[in-house]
């Protein structure tokens, strides 16, 4: 019988997510997924912030999805018009309790009920340059793998990759 439980906690939450962000979440990923997008949360970008999901098209497009779950998380931020220099896309998202109406209108927006979600308005988009591209999608390559060898049980490995740009 082992001593610890892969399952007991969520091993993709940092903490600092509520139960409400990480449904959302997780209807998102599932809508990216059916679109044939890779997607990893919180990724740390070169500026410190960090994007709720980061997704990744099978033609190499980087999107940046920011979940909001309540009008007050939405009030509180000041930061998400940074992340637009890391993504071709980016997209608000959040839950049916949370009125559209407020979101920005140069923004996309994603309805989520944590088993899929529904793209209401399309991002506009703003392709990075291709410097910014090559660096990004290592990054998120990088972090993907970094994530599957710590998940890997009994694997010790140098932490020379990690979740900091």
């Amino acid at each position: 019988m082992p001593l610890v439980s892969l399952h007991a906690i969520d091993p993709l939450a940092d903490g600092r997510q509520s139960a409400r962000a990480l449904m959302v979440r997780r209807g998102v990923w599932l809508m990216l997924d059916q679109m044939g997008f890779a997607a990893i949360p919180e990724m740390t970008l070169k500026t410190g912030r960090r994007a709720d999901l980061a997704a990744l098209s099978p033609k190499g497009d980087l999107w940046i999805i920011e979940i909001k779950s309540s009008l007050e998380d939405l009030r509180a931020d000041r930061k998400w018009q940074e992340y637009r220099a890391f993504c071709d896309r980016f997209y608000f998202a959040t839950h049916a309790g949370v009125p559209r109406h407020h979101f920005p209108e140069d923004a996309g927006f994603i309805l989520s009920d944590g088993h899929g979600a529904e793209m209401l308005s399309p991002s506009p988009e703003h392709r990075l340059a291709p410097a910014a591209r090559k660096s990004l999608t290592l990054r998120f390559a990088r972090l993907a793998a970094a994530r599957a060898a710590r998940a890997e049980p009994g694997l010790s490995l140098s932490g020379a990759v990690s979740d900091q740009p």
